[in-house]
């Protein structure tokens, strides 16, 4: 029980605190900010297993190099399904794992220069680079399962958040692969300016700059595009979006921004429908979503996925878990699967 008070504690102060509430209009990066909801300070974890013993939890900082746990991983995943339910935080852990993968360059070799996935978003350094504002509460979301289950690293359980509130809202099941390593200190941590911005002057040059230098192509960038159904942006932090709109200001969460879907917890493909028709004022149109139905090579795909939601689910899928994987470095390394 007292490890429960102490992580609930530990929530209460997350959403209180400076760094998650700081504005920026540096970047909105892949996910416009999405709230952090005030059921941070309600939330609860199962109680830790009698399996992990407190020698493991003191030396799990030691072990950040180790290959996750898969027992512990599947274990985390049920608690990260139930943070979800009572957090209604689906957007967020998306893109914290988006975030956290996408800082990837095809054009550097070694491990962790290259970037990707390895848990760096974890570090002060990189949570204040001006596309990661707001993450911060993701982070305090998460700990607390990292806290409980040493034996798995930051970048699988970014990765995992990500997919499971992916699947959770109605989305694809994604075929996952888990083992990354974790780098091991801030240091290693990318430099600013990895991450797309949501306002540049040419939206669909900007796009295929930053998502070719990850090894992603014209169709990858659209449909990864279309996770924006879920979430919403928040001017206050990113610059964009209306501070609430019909479909927001009751939350769930905490209340307002802007989203770009009626129903912005739900997985599907009304983002490609919505962006298209741009029928209601009260849904969000960036630059960036507005060049996918401008751009030629960008509206073959787009058109097809606002058609065909079996199409959009299945492309999708296969381009999340390979923009979670590039640039990772795992061990075993084949990585190895939850559903065997």
């Amino acid at each position: 029980m007292a490890e429960l008070l102490a992580a609930a504690a530990t929530l209460r102060a997350a959403a209180a605190t400076p760094s998650a509430r700081r504005a920026t209009r540096a970047n909105c990066a892949f996910f416009p900010l999405s709230s952090a909801s005030p059921a941070l300070a309600r939330v609860g974890l199962r109680a830790a297993p009698s399996r992990l013993p407190q020698r493991a939890r003191a030396v799990r900082c030691m072990a950040a190099a180790a290959a996750s746990d898969p027992a512990q991983l599947k274990a985390a995943r049920e608690d990260i399904r139930e943070l979800l339910g009572t957090t209604h935080c689906h957007p967020i852990l998306v893109r914290l794992g988006w975030h956290d993968a996408g800082t990837y360059d095809k054009n550097i070799e070694e491990w962790p220069q290259r970037g990707g996935a390895n848990g760096s978003l974890r570090f002060d350094v990189e949570l204040k680079h001006g596309a990661n504002a707001g993450l911060i509460n993701a982070l305090k979301l998460v700990q607390p399962i990292k806290d409980k289950y040493p034996s798995i690293s930051y970048a699988d359980l970014f990765q995992l958040a990500s997919a499971t509130a992916i699947e959770e809202a109605g989305g694809p099941k994604l075929p996952m692969k888990y083992g990354r390593v974790d780098v091991t200190g801030p240091e290693q941590c990318p430099p600013e300016g990895k991450l797309p911005d949501a306002g540049p002057s040419a939206p669909a040059d900007h796009l295929r700059e930053v998502f070719y230098r990850m090894g992603l192509d014209d169709k990858e960038i659209v449909v990864l595009s279309g996770a924006h159904t879920l979430g919403r942006s928040r001017p206050e932090r990113s610059g964009w979006g209306k501070p609430e709109t019909k479909y927001t200001k009751n939350g769930p969460g905490a209340p307002g921004g802007q989203s770009w879907t009626a129903e912005w917890l739900k997985f599907d493909n009304s983002y490609f429908k919505e962006i298209k028709e741009k029928r209601d004022q009260d849904l969000l149109v960036l630059p960036t979503d507005a060049a996918l139905f401008e751009d030629p090579t960008f509206k073959v795909y787009a058109e097809k996925y606002a058609e065909d939601q079996d199409t959009f689910f299945e492309d999708y899928a296969g381009a999340h878990a390979k923009l979670s994987n590039q640039g990772a470095k795992f061990d075993p390394p084949q990585g190895f699967s939850l559903d065997d």
